[in-house]
């Protein structure tokens, strides 16, 4: 339906974004622009586009816009290509902590006044085309309800187990602690040290999976190098040995059942190179040590308050504890090492245990250099000299020849590595293995705020599943938060159930799911929003996988990994019937932003700042205000600019031009204040062009047999555009298609100074339909606009094909040609694609300024490269 333009005494108005916005929106809604079938339809192709769902934990912020943006392009350009696009839009779990349960859901739930309305309603006004008929929480119990069901399917497969486990526990929040929340050995939000404990826990068995996790990543060429390289490192396969150190003389009355120390290494090659043997806090090794000795407790419990992360592990001082015991070396009877107990040998990794080799690993090396361990070099790197090459302050990791070494001695490092396996297994006190580092997903939290674990502790019948007929299992909404821990640990009633097997008094499970279990599945339950299942099959199998994934690379591993676990194990319970999620994955770059602080240290939001050429100022004092540097933007650090007020001042199209246009969206770009306003004129000027066209050039059926000069160049520059846009889109190369349509933009403005024949006013009206429809994924509302100026009354935008270019008019009627002498530029020439080189080169010759510098010189040779350039060698 067309708008009735506003206009002004003495000219056209500009685009009015106030009233084109809400008009197109209304009317995608009352047509149902977005709307796709249960199952996908069997004559058109499907396409599947989904973004990271937000937390609804605050604000929109112009991150979320570029990620929305990026997905919405994707799915506008599919839809006029031809596709069946589902897009849709849902909520993850809120990581607000208000104090009530009645708090929390004013937060999260619809359609009340809480995070996800105001979200919604952002994304409703940026124009995104997401399919609202599916929209889905995870922190409500229809979704949670089902996410159970699949819990105690995969339990049912074998999939799931309850067992002991080491974690990170705050002993003032009375809860485990990912290792990422441990900072500097405290909890991130109490501020306790954190103590190591062990914990009855539930784990998916993830590790099943992972030869199978491994050798996915080579079937997924739309995915980034860089995420499926990260992902290959977090599996973690390795292949080594197993070897077993016996204890060396150990002290009377040690326990006979710790004779020995079994350790995995990715080298037994530099088995000869051994200067200690590590043991991890945990390892029961330590633990019998601690028994009788104070300093050993004290130095396990140091090592418990440290974390267990990596970069933790990376960046801490290596220390150790001497525990006076020895062990034997497996080639070398005559010689025992030292047993240390040590902060960067993690339990959960290998046996809990190392041998120390420090001319090849570098915290082997700085833990040796600290505790003036002795030890020789045993891999020759390429090119050094055995009888002089030391090892001092960084260690050799790679491979080399074997010396130093007994028998393995002048062999390379792959040979050495089987040879020793062999040794070692004639002996009987190893053998080769593969490891993986990928450990199973520990998915119990002691915390209210997620998806209960549908079990029931019976003291006959052990651990009972929640009947299906009993599910949802609801959190309860009247708990309090006036003592440490889990509410629901202490919560009179809701955990005092019945055994539903023998009917005697029992307990719920009062820990919570993970909440990337909410994130983990997502994508498939889309396909059937609101179904009594998990999933529909027919619609789960026609959609997924998904097509094109858009996110930050900071979920590069976690949750893009869980949501491959969970894709295989739906398939071993039947929910669906593939194993990869996300064909294609796109990890946008950050939006950034300036930080502004007052003199007292405050973080200020940019709109409470003046910024002047010579500084800035607080909007509200005149005070100075300091400048930081331009980073992400964060809530914590106010840098955040806030699309509504976008919206509201330049309009939602200007807020998606400029994310879009910047940088590539790979990429990291800067928000600024008069990019913003650039984005604003241009798209003020592409009105204005299109405008101008509809006012002044009337329709013509066809393109003028022989056009003239400048109708022909107008019409090759739109259907270079075509082709152009539309392999920038294809290879989401989104800010060239941007770049190609200034281009076309600034050709149509500049052919107002041709008009005139009817060639050129074929040509001028095909541009700006072209620019409207090219226009229409990035800029929508002003896209539909400008079509009904060009055609009203007409179908609108939304509904119409994607351009085709001709290919006759993509071929150059000429080409330029850099004519060089002696290898400088000394000026071009324009010539037929492909003519002859000698009438190419003849050309050249008579170039005004090219001529007049060969005059009086001998010409040597004349090198032609065709379509490119001329040069001229001259003599002397």
């Amino acid at each position: 339906m067309p708008r009735t333009m506003i206009m002004t005494e003495n000219s056209p108005a500009p685009y009015d974004f106030r009233t084109a916005e809400p008009h197109w929106q209304a009317e995608w809604d009352r047509a149902g622009a977005f709307d796709v079938p249960d199952v996908p339809p069997a004559d058109r192709p499907k396409y599947y586009v989904l973004e990271m769902f937000p937390y609804p934990s605050g604000q929109l912020h112009m991150g979320h816009v570029r990620n929305y943006t990026l997905g919405d392009v994707v799915a506008r350009y599919k839809r006029a290509r031809g596709h069946s696009v589902l897009h849709p839009m849902g909520w993850t779990r809120s990581a607000c902590r208000r104090k009530t349960r009645r708090a929390n859901a004013a937060c999260t739930r619809r359609p009340g006044p809480g995070q996800i309305a105001a979200m919604r309603a952002t994304l409703k006004r940026l124009g995104f085309s997401f399919n609202w008929d599916r929209e889905i929480a995870t922190c409500l119990p229809d979704y949670y309800g089902k996410q159970q069901k699949l819990f105690l399917d995969m339990l049912g497969a074998g999939l799931v187990e309850r067992r002991e486990s080491w974690v990170n526990w705050d002993p003032v929040d009375h809860t485990v602690l990912a290792n990422e929340q441990v900072v500097d050995g405290r909890g991130w939000r109490s501020g306790a040290l954190i103590e190591k404990k062990q914990l009855s826990q539930w784990f998916l068995r993830i590790t099943k999976f992972a030869p199978d996790l491994l050798d996915g990543l080579s079937h997924l060429p739309r995915w980034p190098e860089r995420v499926r390289t990260m992902q290959e490192r977090w599996i973690g396969r390795s292949v080594g040995a197993r070897v077993r150190f016996a204890l060396h003389a150990p002290p009377e009355g040690f326990d006979t059942d710790l004779d020995s120390v079994e350790v995995f290494t990715t080298r037994p090659d530099t088995l000869f190179g051994m200067a200690f043997l590590a043991v991890a806090a945990d390892h029961p090794l330590a633990a019998k040590v601690a028994q009788d000795n104070p300093a050993a407790a004290a130095f396990i419990a140091e090592c418990r308050r440290l974390g267990t992360s990596e970069e933790a592990i990376e960046t801490a001082e290596k220390r150790g504890f001497d525990t006076g015991l020895r062990v034997s070396h497996p080639f070398l009877p005559d010689r025992s090492f030292p047993v240390w107990i040590a902060n960067f040998v993690l339990m959960d990794y290998g046996t809990g245990a190392i041998f120390g080799c420090p001319c090849g690993d570098q915290r082997d090396l700085d833990f040796a250099n600290a505790y003036h361990l002795p030890f020789q070099p045993v891999i020759l790197p390429p090119g050094e000299d055995a009888t002089t090459f030391t090892i001092t302050g960084k260690a050799w990791d790679g491979d080399g020849t074997l010396f130093n070494s007994g028998f393995l001695d002048g062999l390379d490092s792959a040979t050495a590595k089987a040879e020793a396996i062999t040794r070692l297994e004639g002996m009987g006190v190893g053998r080769g293995v593969v490891n993986w580092r990928l450990r199973d997903w520990g998915i119990s939290r002691q915390r209210y705020w997620g998806c209960p674990i549908p079990v029931i502790h019976c003291a006959s019948c052990g651990a009972v599943p929640v009947p299906d007929d009993r599910l949802p299992v609801v959190l309860p909404e009247d708990v309090t938060f006036d003592r440490p821990g889990n509410p629901l640990d202490h919560h009179p009633t809701w955990k005092h159930v019945a055994c539903p097997r023998c009917g005697a008094a029992a307990t719920r499970e009062t820990d919570t799911f993970d909440t990337f279990v909410d994130s983990s599945w997502y994508f498939a339950r889309f396909t059937a929003p609101h179904a009594a299942a998990p999933t529909v099959r027919p619609a789960a199998d026609g959609w997924l996988p998904v097509d094109q994934y858009i996110g930050g690379i900071e979920h590069a591993i976690l949750h893009l990994l869980y949501a491959r676990f969970f894709t295989r194990a739906m398939r071993e319970t039947g929910h669906v019937g593939l194993d990869e999620p996300f064909d294609g994955l796109f990890t946008q770059g950050m939006v950034n932003h300036e930080s502004y602080r007052d003199a007292a240290g405050q973080w200020l939001y940019p709109e409470e700042v003046d910024r002047r050429a010579d500084g800035a100022v607080s909007r509200d004092t005149g005070a100075p205000v300091t400048i930081g540097r331009v980073e992400k933007m964060s809530k914590s650090k106010r840098n955040t600019v806030a699309p509504v007020a976008i919206i509201e001042r330049f309009g939602a199209d200007t807020a998606r031009w400029f994310v879009l246009s910047d940088s590539p969206p790979e990429r990291d770009m800067e928000w600024t204040e008069a990019g913003v306003a650039g984005a604003a004129r241009f798209l003020q000027r592409l009105y204005r062009t299109v405008r101008t066209v509809a006012e002044s050039v009337q329709p013509v059926a066809e393109a003028a047999a022989t056009p003239t000069e400048a109708a022909d160049t107008l019409r090759r520059a739109t259907h270079r555009a075509i082709a152009a846009v539309t392999d920038a889109l294809e290879s989401f190369a989104i800010n060239v298609a941007v770049a190609r349509l200034h281009e076309l933009t600034t050709a149509l403005a500049e052919s107002e100074r041709a008009s005139g024949d009817d060639g050129m006013d074929f040509a001028r009206r095909e541009a700006a339909l072209t620019l409207c429809l090219l226009a229409a994924p990035m800029v929508p509302h002003q896209a539909e606009d400008m079509l009904a100026l060009l055609e009203p009354g007409q179908s609108p935008a939304v509904s119409r094909p994607w351009p085709v270019a001709e290919p006759e008019l993509l071929v150059a009627r000429q080409v330029t040609i850099a004519v060089q002498i002696m290898g400088k530029l000394r000026g071009t020439v324009a010539a037929p694609p492909d003519a002859p080189a000698d009438a190419v080169i003849a050309l050249a010759e008579t170039e005004t300024n090219v001529a007049r510098l060969l005059e009086g010189k001998r010409i040597v040779k004349r090198i032609h490269v065709p379509n490119r350039i001329v040069n001229f060698v001259i003599a002397g």
